[in-house]
């Protein structure tokens, strides 16, 4: 029998109990080194509850997970995984398949909790993680039904009531799957858990939980997964379930409460992660940093010009060019990665793809492009490194702000700090927390010894932060 910590959390009444910070896998793939030696080091520190899902990755998240766990005695390590998103090769599959009750949300990314969908993807997910049983089985946003009818009309009391026959149909077939031995508890991750009463597209717990009841008293219905951070509080302090909030109305109703996004808020349309990208109050770097950290990059192109190798986007500006000017417009590090995704990756694929068939003659292409390669790697890096930083201010001022609210002085990194708070919250049973860096999990384990504080009274506090 494996001795459970006393700092370990119940997840709700399903008997089980999970460190406080689990390891969140958004991002995470398998073929990446990094990513494998922080999920160990987070299993081999401690940690015992690692959250995935079928769309993560297109997939390379579970198997990642399944390659891990596998190492560890069964007992030891809680997974839970999500299903709804219909993307990738999810797509390629929906598209031979035709599921019923498909929401096409928008180009790329469509949803589904139909059972029949339903039906392949925990059966993918048994075969990626290597589990015959998995232990938490999500539906991931269902919300996409209400949220792509606000798109097209007024959300009203009938799209209420279809979305949680949905939900009830779903749950009698999730509990033919605990009965039948593939699963042990389910429940649904929703960005909508927190808003207020009022806005249509608010996902209900009190009405799931009556959907599950009303299927059986015996239910399987224990876990729900929702945003909470500094900026997204409504689980903890909007009274949305019969006067309570989701906080309240789980830890009444024995639902186990995972956060997730506890990192990242958005305040007046700007994106503020929280953490410390240097040291506080240092100025951020400026345009001469930039250029320095290029110019390895832009000699090397030069060489390759002079090889007679054209510029890596085909113009007569080179990658160089095209990193600075993206640098400019990114706000954070999350929109630099969509700026990339979308202008720079692409044409800089084709471009190796077109230059290595032009240059298959050329003896000196191959060690040029293994050079390149590796600069391309550390100037990503860098870059981002450069972005973050820049990012400092922002995370100077909510400290500043949480200490004219009271929290105490503290030599914790601001993502402690955030993470704590969090911890300190009555009925959260553990704190998803993306730590694709082993780095990551030792800060974020850090976390369990920052000051105690009322973090009630933070949160309500945070709100005037601007």
């Amino acid at each position: 029998m494996v001795e459970i910590p006393d700092y370990f959390r119940p997840l709700g009444s399903t008997g089980m109990y999970c460190h406080p910070l689990g390891f969140g896998c958004y991002r995470i793939a398998d073929g990446n080194p990094e990513h494998e030696a922080a999920l160990r080091s987070y299993l081999d520190q401690g940690g015992n509850l690692i959250d995935t899902s079928t769309n993560y990755v297109d997939g390379l998240s579970e198997i990642l997970v399944g390659k891990v766990v596998r190492d560890y005695p069964r007992e030891q390590v809680i997974v839970v995984t999500k299903a709804g998103y219909i993307q990738g090769q999810i797509m390629e599959l929906a598209r031979s398949r035709a599921f019923p009750e498909v929401v096409q949300y928008d180009e790329g990314i469509w949803h589904c909790i139909h059972p029949e969908f339903l039906e392949t993807q925990i059966e993918l997910s048994r075969e990626r993680l290597q589990r015959d049983v998995l232990d938490v089985l999500l539906l991931h946003n269902p919300e996409y039904f209400l949220i792509h009818q606000s798109h097209h009309k007024a959300v009203d009391a009938s799209d209420q009531v279809e979305f949680y026959q949905k939900i009830r149909e779903t749950f009698r077939f999730l509990e033919e799957k605990v009965r039948q031995g593939q699963i042990r508890w389910y429940g649904i991750s929703s960005n909508n858990y927190g808003l207020p009463l009022a806005d249509p597209t608010m996902t209900s717990v009190s009405r799931c939980l009556f959907e599950a009841e009303a299927l059986s008293s015996d239910h399987h219905f224990k876990v729900v997964q929702l945003p909470l951070n500094l900026a997204e509080n409504g689980g903890a302090l909007e009274p949305n379930n019969d006067g309570s909030t989701v906080l309240e109305f789980c830890q009444q109703h024995g639902l186990a409460v995972m956060a997730n996004r506890p990192l990242n808020i958005s305040c007046n349309g700007r994106f503020i992660r929280l953490a410390d990208f240097a040291p506080p109050g240092r100025k951020p770097p400026g345009k001469k940093s930039l250029l320095e950290l290029l110019e390895p990059l832009r000699q090397h192109e030069k060489i390759g010009t002079e090889m007679g190798i054209s510029s890596s986007d085909g113009r007569s500006a080179g990658l160089p060019q095209m990193l600075e000017q993206i640098v400019s417009q990114a706000k954070s590090v999350e929109h630099w990665n969509l700026l990339m995704g979308r202008y720079v990756i692409p044409p800089l694929k084709r471009w190796i793809t077109d230059s290595s068939q032009r240059n298959s003659d050329n003896v000196l292409w191959q060690q040029w492009l293994d050079k390149f390669f590796h600069l391309i790697s550390t100037t990503f890096e860098a870059t981002e490194r450069f972005i973050q930083s820049r990012q400092q201010p922002g995370s100077d001022r909510v400290r500043n702000h949480l200490s004219e609210g009271g929290y105490p002085q503290t030599p914790h990194s601001l993502s402690q700090i955030a993470l704590g708070i969090l911890l300190n919250l009555q009925g959260l049973s553990c704190v998803l927390n993306g730590m694709r860096r082993p780095s990551y999990v030792a800060d974020a384990f850090g976390s369990r010894y920052t000051p105690r504080v009322d973090a009630l009274k933070t949160l309500g506090h945070f709100k005037s932060f601007t």
